[in-house]
């Protein structure tokens, strides 16, 4: 599967902008960024837990999206990595758990 390119910082700072002030769908277009994809490939997972996982990391994409503060001088890139691993890390967790 090819990805689409990844925003450029203007770009990014324009639908973060539009999110802000309302505009759902700008979201959309953050929820297409192949950095959800990148993150999950980095975990060894069964081939058919992977469209899990990939929705998993997206639930941490979202939450990146609504809680970022463009105002510190971070991209949203890396704040949103970092959302995206919790929301992993948690569900590993979670199953870890589960199995016990």
């Amino acid at each position: 599967n090819t990805f689409e390119k990844p925003l450029t910082p203007s770009e990014e700072q324009e639908y973060l902008k539009r999110y802000k002030n309302g505009d759902e769908e700008a979201s959309s277009d953050f929820k297409k960024l192949r950095l959800v994809a990148h993150i999950v490939k980095h975990y060894n997972f069964d081939e058919k837990d992977i469209e899990e996982y990939l929705s998993i990391g997206t639930i941490g994409l979202i939450k990146a999206i609504k809680t970022f503060d463009c105002s510190k001088g971070n991209r949203l890139a890396t704040y949103a990595s970092k959302c995206i691993d919790n929301e992993l890390l948690m569900a590993l967790r979670s199953e870890k758990k589960k199995n016990k």
